[in-house]
């Protein structure tokens, strides 16, 4: 390496020999544990800012029920999907992803759809966004991605130069971005707009069987969203508003809950990696199916207790629910906890908000902000659970034991995989992107490409060279609109400088 090149580190000042890709088992399988630079990076970026959430900040939440239309013993234990008519108690929280507790809502960003379910064998946390598809396929490459969307580090604004260097640089980016620029990137509000589990998901039976689920939650009210014109006319606190004010009125907005379900067998052998977030499921060959009904009634009381508190994590599971090897997601699991243990304290779980409402019996003890005491808890016939070690002889007395009966069935992993970095950054980063596009109408296209022209005026023109044969590699006519308004913008802006220069 040249003397005038820094190479990259650890903290401890280890070289790092990749940083796009991190230690799997096999091309397709699932993070190892020796990712030990991975969890560096991501335990470091979750302790960032303080107090507000390092992304998601601003937010809106709401309080309600799920309804189960469809019972689902076939697919899974979890009790509350179980059962025609089954109510679970939930509360929903919204958000704008880039921007502060200062910004605005009426800004160009994918909205978070996180749901907690208070169900009866614990809390599961449905952690999504309103677009079925994220910016990444490759854990590592988060806190980079977020540098980017948050301000510039020296200006303290929104530099889209940031912003397209890294899409640029991580063409995987390239199907969430042709929807964030879409007319689909400014939703009219948190009623108007769809939800996704993104992640692929698991279900299992009571026989051991497991089936790759994705939850899409589709709004009732109807899509609307805005242009970037018409959400100047909106106030930037529109979406807290508009949420705020419909369930205040008794207009309790709904979605209903569907499922798209893949079987193992169809996962080892479809054309898809069904764990890559970068990428859709085609309804064609998995149709959704309707589950139940997402309704949302009541406000929160205090804004800071119930929302500002409030908080979600992938690894909340319960018994008949459980994750992939899909890798944002096994990296989620662990980074989404550890902010909040940090931001709220390990004791974050017993904050009201987040309290299960089902028995919560174990051996964690202590800590920071302890609520609960589960220390000398009387139980049946003035015994008492007063060791905090397990295994113990002190199961008559009420301590708590293990139960078999809710074990996952094992992870599939593939077949002779070998443990190392599998590189799968150019792994059809373009064909979505390009069926979407074909999907819009022609008003539709051309105010992508404009969005498009737009955000790129300042930014260098590699950049700019890369984005648009992105857009050529998704379809021929995309690449074509955005070439020409880019072009045109920039002869625009030059002759708009040339006119400034000779006054």
């Amino acid at each position: 390496m040249s003397d005038s090149i820094s190479r990259y580190t650890t903290a401890n000042g280890a070289p790092v020999p990749h940083d796009d890709i991190s230690v799997t088992a096999g091309e397709r399988g699932p993070l190892t544990f020796d990712n030990w630079r991975l969890f560096e990076k991501l335990a470091h970026f979750n302790r960032e800012q303080i107090p507000e959430r390092v992304v998601h900040a601003r937010g809106s939440a709401a309080f309600g029920t799920f309804r189960l239309t469809r019972d689902l013993s076939d697919l899974t234990i979890a009790d509350f999907l179980r059962g025609v008519g089954r109510e679970t108690p939930v509360v929903a929280r919204f958000s704008t992803v880039a921007g502060g507790q200062d910004s605005a809502d009426n800004l160009r960003d994918v909205r978070g759809f996180s749901l907690k379910f208070y169900t009866e064998e614990g809390n599961w946390d449905m952690v999504g966004n309103n677009t079925p598809v994220f910016f990444i396929r490759e854990p590592s490459k988060f806190p980079d991605f977020i540098h980017t969307q948050k301000k510039d580090p020296r200006s303290n604004l929104v530099n889209w130069q940031n912003r397209w260097e890294f899409w640029a640089n991580h063409p995987q980016s390239f199907h969430q971005v042709t929807i964030l620029l879409s007319d689909r990137g400014i939703p009219y509000s948190y009623r108007h707009m769809n939800g996704y589990s993104s992640h692929t998901l698991s279900l299992y039976n009571a026989q051991g069987e497991r089936a790759w689920v994705k939850w899409h939650f589709k709004t009732n009210q109807g899509i609307r969203n805005l242009t970037d014109e018409q959400a100047e006319t909106v106030g930037t606190d529109h979406h807290q508003r508009d949420l705020f004010r419909s369930i205040e009125q008794g207009d309790f907005p709904s979605w209903t809950v569907k499922l798209q379900v893949m079987t193992e067998e169809q996962a080892r052998h479809y054309h898809i990696n069904p764990f890559d977030l970068t990428k859709v499921w085609p309804h064609a060959d998995f149709p959704l199916m309707e589950i139940g009904q997402l309704e949302l009634n009541r406000n929160p009381d205090n804004y800071f207790a119930q929302v500002e508190q409030l908080a979600f994590s992938p690894s909340n599971f319960v018994p008949g629910i459980s994750g992939s090897p899909d890798r944002v997601l096994q990296s989620r699991l662990w980074s989404y906890a550890d902010a909040h243990r940090y931001r709220l304290t390990v004791n974050y779980q017993q904050i009201e908000v987040n309290r299960p409402r089902c028995p919560v019996s174990n051996y964690q003890r202590d800590g920071l902000m302890a609520a609960a005491a589960p220390l000398g808890e009387a139980r049946e016939g003035g015994q008492y659970a007063s060791t905090n070690f397990y295994p113990n002889d002190r199961a008559v007395e009420g301590a708590p034991v293990p139960d078999a009966m809710v074990a996952e069935p094992p992870m599939p992993l593939e077949q002779d995989a070998w443990v190392g970095y599998h590189d799968n950054r150019d792994e059809d980063n373009f064909s979505q992107a390009g069926e979407l596009y074909r999907l819009f109408d022609e008003s539709q296209r051309e105010r992508l490409a404009r969005v498009f022209a737009t955000t790129l005026q300042d930014v260098t023109a590699s950049v700019c060279q890369r984005v648009i044969a992105q857009c050529y590699a998704a379809d021929s006519d995309y690449g074509r609109r955005v070439e020409q308004a880019w072009r045109t913008g920039a002869d625009e802006s030059d002759a708009a400088e040339q006119t400034l220069n000779n006054f």
